[in-house]
């Protein structure tokens, strides 16, 4: 199943699947966010926002809006 990156739980592991056209998609893919990739939410702050990250090692936190940029596949999670 195909959503969006904000909406996964702590604690999941999922695939990336594409971002979403934006002025960011650049900058995300730069930080390692391309098809294929590994994700793992590892936590989010008090009010939801900045959400932590675990891309294959590498702990990355973004904003929840930014979050919503990347297109996550569940069924492929390990």
């Amino acid at each position: 199943m195909v959503t969006e990156l904000d909406k996964i739980a702590n604690g999941r592991l999922v695939t990336v699947d594409s971002l979403k056209d934006s002025n960011l998609k650049v900058k995300l893919m730069e930080m390692g966010l391309i098809s294929g990739k590994k994700v793992k939410v590892l936590f989010r702050a008090p009010f939801g926002d900045p959400i932590a990250i675990d891309i294959e090692g590498y702990v990355l936190s973004l904003r929840r809006s930014e979050a919503n940029l990347i297109y996550v596949n569940s069924e492929k999670s390990l």
